[in-house]
């Protein structure tokens, strides 16, 4: 994926000593260390990834039991749309992407620090 590494750079800059919590996010993501919301946002997220029509009822019930305002669930749809569709698009133009974890490193560290500003 080709956000995920800057993506993932960024949450581990953030983390800071906890930063293993996204590694175990990106092997499982039903990861242990993280809340019932977020598992449940997480997987209307993902739906959305694959086609949002396959976000049912019961996953937008499952969030809300789990604590998620209407507002975190429409945060959640609104970035996995955004990104599938930079994905393509960057996908579309068969832009260059760095292979190497050291590149995602450092475009990590940077939004971690200053957002997208360059």
């Amino acid at each position: 994926m080709r956000t995920r590494g800057s993506h993932a750079a960024a949450a581990r800059c953030w983390y800071g000593d906890q930063k293993q919590i996204v590694d175990e996010l990106l092997r499982e993501q039903n990861a242990g260390s993280l809340s019932q919301k977020m598992k449940a946002l997480l997987l209307i997220a993902g739906k959305v990834q694959n086609n949002g029509r396959s976000v049912a009822p019961g996953d937008i019930d499952a969030a809300r039991k789990a604590g998620a305002a209407d507002a975190d669930i429409h945060d959640a749809v609104l970035i996995a749309a955004a990104f599938s569709m930079f994905n393509r698009y960057v996908d579309g133009l068969a832009s260059f992407t760095p292979t190497g974890e050291m590149a995602y490193e450092e475009m990590g560290k940077r939004m971690c620090e200053k957002g997208y500003h360059i």
